[in-house]
């Protein structure tokens, strides 16, 4: 069996996840360009052993081989499920095949999930609820409940003698790259991203998590994609405010277009509220990683969609991202939708049925037949200054 190095990152608190440097895909939605890591975390109490989270389907190899460095002859007693997607609970009929008197310890819907997608055994696990406790001899573990971070299962485990706490998704990014925080220069934009891309669904439920964790002491925090944080301020205030969904003088413009019409448009949207101060995202969504999309909609107050009617449809990229915007549900509060069309319209008609279903206040609607001449971009312009009145509001 090939021999690993592991990270401890407190006495007792070793780092045995895996690097995916390949993978750029995730969930068929989700693109990873610098790949992402399944973080799993082993806790090795006096009296007992605990594994936080697992690895990846395929990486079960590398976990079983750092928990033998680390553990020689010792057995692992307890794996915590905090969260039953396979990124993180696919390594456990691995882990239990290897340590078969371990005990699965979750959530009542984690117990469940764990049963049905792993095939744990009732009589080999437990469920434990919000306050509950484990001792491993030196290091108490204590369980928060979290559910909706992001399915309805998840849970946080505190160790609190080590005041560590593991979130799982909570406080994530993907990369493969780096093993602490402090010391990625991209933090900040990268976390924003998976933020977008996962949370922000889920505003309120974050929002509730971090009350319950503001009272406790956090030395270190260790997600379960991503880097670990030795100092949780540099991302808690940013957390607080995407989650209650503060939002900026900014607006986002996503367009595509097929022969310049709708380009024109949304450019001479961007050019007019920059002028007027506001900050611009402006995007080609037919070459645009849906993560950056992610990323800007998490403090955006307005988005300005832009597409061509084709076949009496909206662009099927144009769909794809209107849904996106219904998908993950963004704190935006206004939005406009610029269109164009040749001998017959009919995007507009799709963009009300899809946005119409959100909170989104619609500023207005510019629709032309043809080419954007001078007087369309004078209307793009005027609508442009009134967007940016109301971002003012």
């Amino acid at each position: 069996m090939q021999r690993y190095w592991v990270p401890q990152l407190k006495p007792g608190i070793h780092f045995v996840g895996s690097r995916d440097w390949d993978r750029r895909m995730f969930d068929a939605l989700v693109p990873l360009p610098e790949g992402t890591s399944y973080n799993s975390y082993l806790l090795v109490g006096e009296d007992a052993v605990a594994l936080v989270d697992t690895v990846n389907p395929g990486f079960e190899g590398e976990l079983l081989a750092k928990l033998e460095t680390i553990l020689g002859d010792r057995n692992v007693d307890y794996v915590i499920m905090n969260h039953a997607e396979p990124d993180h609970a696919g390594g456990i009929p691995a882990v239990l095949e290897r340590y078969p008197g371990a005990e699965v310890l979750a959530t009542r819907r984690g117990i469940e999930m764990a049963q049905t997608y792993f095939g744990v055994e009732p009589e080999g696990s437990r469920v434990v609820t919000d306050g509950d406790t484990v001792e491993l001899g030196g290091k108490t573990l204590r369980f928060i409940e979290a559910p909706m971070l992001h399915w309805p299962e998840t849970m946080f485990t505190y160790v609190e003698e080590d005041a560590t706490l593991l979130t799982c998704d909570f406080f994530g990014s993907h990369t493969a790259a780096g093993l602490y925080a402090d010391e990625d220069e991209d933090l900040i934009p990268r976390t924003k991203r998976y933020f977008g891309e996962i949370m922000m669904p889920y505003r309120r439920m974050a929002d509730r998590a971090l009350g319950k964790i503001a009272d406790l002491d956090l030395d270190l925090v260790g997600p379960s994609h991503g880097p670990v944080y030795r100092d949780i301020g540099q991302i808690l205030d940013h957390y607080r405010s995407w989650a209650r969904g503060e939002t900026g003088n900014k607006v986002l413009i996503a367009y595509v277009s097929m022969w310049g019409a709708t380009r024109a448009m949304a450019h001479q949207m961007a050019q007019s509220l920059g002028d007027r101060g506001v900050d611009v995202n402006l995007y080609d969504i037919l070459t645009t990683d849906t993560g950056d999309l992610a990323r800007d909609l998490v403090d955006a107050r307005a988005i300005v969609l832009c597409a061509p009617t084709v076949l009496s449809g909206m662009h099927p990229v144009g769909t794809g991202a209107a849904n996106l915007v219904r998908a993950l549900r963004p704190p935006a509060k206004y939005a406009a939708v610029l269109s164009s069309h040749g001998w017959s319209g009919g995007a507009m008609k799709q963009v009300e049925e899809v946005l119409g279903s959100t909170d989104l206040e619609m500023v207005g609607y510019i629709d032309v037949k043809g080419p954007a001449t001078p007087d369309v971009l004078e209307q793009v312009d005027s609508l442009a200054a009134d967007l940016a009145e109301r971002l003012q509001d």
